[in-house]
């Protein structure tokens, strides 16, 4: 089987990643394969469309109704036509104005997106944060405040005008709080849009400006506007995770990735991945999520030319990164992915390393979803029992889930479990040396107490044999206790010195 053949729904096209209608920027599926720009300008024809619509149906109903009206009091006759002629003009008029407000108002409810999504259901008391989660967010929130403010003194005067918009806007979205995550990313992009163009007809830096607006704005907006109750973002997390997890017997072999985890630096590249992009969801500014993704996909590209001694190319870059996915299963996978793709600065998701990056993610999480038998190389009725658990790759030897059926208890089991089963190796190796040490040290043990009592009998038969003959000495005059001074000789004999 070839190359390509092996590689038949995973291979993704890089004109796949740009913008459809050709303007060069990086798409995103969650925009219909647009750029940010491209689909925020055929939102607004769209939404600017939906409006007319609504108000020429408003009109439309509005004649209907005025033209009910007439016909009524038509048919009542000239005495109920009097009978209403006293009534007063006003109050006619304000029954008019009220009746097309309502009216225009159920239209445009209607037909509004957020009017699609479930209405925002006050959260339960049992999940609300605890007093530890609210005072580090509270803390982080105050330093971020405390950082966007030492920014902005080395711009002097305009440094001042930015925190003064920055404040005003967060006061306007504390009063927008109904509004869907739509209309919300719309309100957050209208003013990185608008703050962007002052910067541009100064000599500030827009890039790290806008950087630094977008930590200090989301930071404080993060918690009301990440995974909101108006959408079913909850809902897609779970759905993902739950479609991670009946695909956990995918191996190596099946996306035909390009790394060997057996080789220990290639392990620490994978696990570091696996650690980034499980990291992502601990963030809160957009730009720090998507730091994440680009270190965990810089680790794939050093794993894979540590494996093939080569610079990684995009066919083997897509595959790894499906496989961590898979393996790391990361939290609030798409709350994540959603909510960098409504409130992150667009200039980051349509070009550069990081744009690219996201939007591989993007394709590799869609991929997960739709990923079926003819994406893995197997035949159908392989594929479900490998998802109803009738079949594993890890137990079913040559049926590994491989269409070559090759050998290899390693290939099967996966990279995981063959380092575990030779650490069960390493231990049981171990264990036996360590029973001999043992026994080695018993047996030194049980020679030196022979050692000793050898000696001890050696000792006691000597002292029998030849016993110690010990005579007893004269002691001399010197030594004599009853010898007085007096009669010592002349060098001895102690002398009084009087001072």
């Amino acid at each position: 089987m070839s190359q390509r053949t092996e590689r038949r729904g995973i291979h993704v096209d890089q004109s796949d990643l740009l913008c459809k209608k050709g303007c060069g920027y990086y798409g995103n599926a969650a925009w219909q394969g647009l750029c940010s720009k491209c689909w925020r300008e055929e939102y607004q024809r769209v939404r600017q469309k939906q409006i007319q619509d609504d108000w020429a149906l408003a009109e439309k109903l509005q004649r209907e109704e005025e033209e009910a009206y007439a016909s009524s009091h038509v048919a009542h006759g000239p005495a109920a036509a009097g009978h209403a002629s006293l009534a007063p003009f006003s109050k006619f008029e304000e029954k008019k104005t009220n009746e097309k407000t309502r009216k225009v108002t159920t239209v445009k409810k209607f037909f509004s997106p957020s009017s699609r999504t479930a209405a925002k259901k006050e959260p339960p008391e049992g999940k609300s944060a605890s007093p530890s989660i609210s005072r580090r967010a509270s803390f982080d929130a105050d330093q971020v405040s405390k950082d966007f403010v030492e920014f902005l003194k080395n711009l002097h005067k305009p440094g001042r005008e930015i925190h003064k918009q920055c404040r005003a806007f967060l006061v306007s979205m504390s009063s927008k709080k109904d509004l869907g995550a739509d209309e919300l990313s719309e309100c957050v992009q209208d003013f990185y849009q608008s703050l962007a163009d002052r910067l541009m007809r100064s000599s500030e830096s827009v890039d790290q400006v806008m950087d630094q607006v977008e930590k200090y704005i989301m930071t404080r907006l993060y918690k009301s506007v990440f995974c909101p109750e108006t959408t079913d973002d909850e809902k897609k997390d779970l759905a993902t995770q739950d479609r991670i997890r009946a695909l956990h017997w995918v191996t190596v072999q099946m996306l035909c990735v390009s790394m060997e985890e057996e080789t220990a630096e290639v392990s620490e590249n994978v696990v570091r991945a696996i650690t980034d992009i499980i990291e992502m969801d601990s963030k809160r500014v957009p730009r720090d999520k998507l730091a994440c993704i680009t270190r965990c996909s810089k680790h794939i590209f050093s794993a894979i030319r540590i494996t093939k001694n080569e610079p990684a190319s995009a066919d083997d870059f897509l595959p790894a990164l499906i496989y961590i996915v898979l393996k790391a299963n990361p939290p609030r996978l798409q709350s994540n992915i959603q909510y960098i793709t409504r409130f992150c600065n667009p200039s980051r998701l349509m070009t550069g390393e990081d744009g690219y990056y996201f939007t591989n993610l993007c394709c590799a999480v869609a991929f997960i979803e739709k990923l079926d038998a003819q994406s893995l190389n197997l035949s159908p009725d392989e594929f479900e029992r490998h998802m109803s658990g009738h079949a594993s790759p890890r137990c079913s030897g040559s049926e590994d889930g491989r269409p070559d059926g090759g050998p290899g208890v390693g290939g099967a089991a996966g990279p995981v479990l063959a380092r575990s089963s030779h650490n069960l190796q390493l231990l049981s190796g171990l264990s036996a040396r360590q029973e001999a040490v043992t026994a080695a040290a018993l047996s030194l043990q049980a020679d030196l107490l022979t050692w000793t009592d050898g000696v001890r009998r050696d000792v006691r038969h000597i002292l029998d044999r030849y016993p110690l003959d010990t005579k007893a000495s004269k002691a001399s005059a010197i030594d004599a206790n009853s010898v007085d001074g007096e009669n010592l000789p002349a060098p001895i004999k102690p002398h009084m010195f009087v001072g």
